[in-house]
């Protein structure tokens, strides 16, 4: 290794060290949460990772009492909202779109921050080749204002679709709507990791849109940390602690 990036590597690494300190003192200095326990929404997602990984930088945040509870409403719709809004959960990390319906509907929940960007991609048959070309046409999601579904909708509205009139929806569990799309009785799915990868692996219908890497949706969170809004006026030091966990 040469001298220069040896140096280099040094000033690096005692940046990182320094900030690392800053960051420890300031979090010292602030108060303590005001309560050790923290109830986090889990769904069986991908997305949920941060959540998970968090765990152990919860504990570091002062939380000694920290458990997960799995909505009884599958997915992350507006329904498994209810139980934040309901205070059986106190903070967790949802899509955005059906946030803003349960907002919308008056849940009692406050959206805190954006934790990444989004990870869907929409699988179609040969036939359609553009997001117009929905018209008419059969699409597979999960269920009813259901993450996939508000998403897919907002991208119908946005090219001049009306989304309740020209698409028919199909509502079905993953493992079904991408043996349907691989049999062509449906017209496209809006798949959710693994599912992206497993059909490009498996050579089923074509990736017409990603919104991971396809403006503008790229550009827009996917899930929010949000939590309940009683506890969060209650707990403000506490969600910061959770939301700089999860973050």
């Amino acid at each position: 290794m040469d001298a220069s990036r040896r140096e280099t590597l040094k000033g690096l690494a005692a940046l990182g060290l320094g900030l690392g300190l800053i960051g420890t003192r300031a979090e010292a200095a602030e108060p303590p949460p005001e309560t050790t326990r923290i109830r986090l929404v889990k769904f069986p997602s991908v997305c949920q990772a941060p959540v998970f990984v968090a765990e152990e930088l919860l504990r570091g945040e002062g939380f000694t009492d920290i458990s997960y509870v799995v909505p009884l409403v599958p997915g992350a719709g507006p329904g498994s909202v209810q139980i934040l809004s309901d205070g059986q959960v106190d903070m967790g990390a949802y899509f955005a779109a059906p946030l803003a319906i349960a907002i919308d509907n008056g849940a009692e929940i406050s959206v805190l921050g954006g934790v990444h960007s989004g990870c869907f991609e929409l699988f179609t048959t040969p036939g359609v080749r553009s997001i117009k070309d929905l018209k008419g046409k059969t699409v597979s999601v999960l269920a009813n204002e259901s993450a996939q579904h508000v998403f897919l909708a907002s991208i119908a509205t946005s090219v001049g679709l009306d989304p309740n009139r020209d698409i028919q929806w199909d509502f079905h569990p993953a493992a079904q709507a991408k043996l349907l799309l691989a049999e062509g009785k449906v017209d496209a799915y809006l798949a959710f990791p693994p599912d992206p990868q497993e059909l490009r692996d498996k050579k089923i219908g074509r990736m017409l849109l990603s919104s991971t890497v396809d403006r503008p949706w790229s550009q827009y969170f996917c899930c929010m940390v949000t939590a309940n809004r009683v506890w969060l006026r209650q707990h403000p030091i506490a969600a910061k602690r959770v939301m700089r966990a999860i973050l």
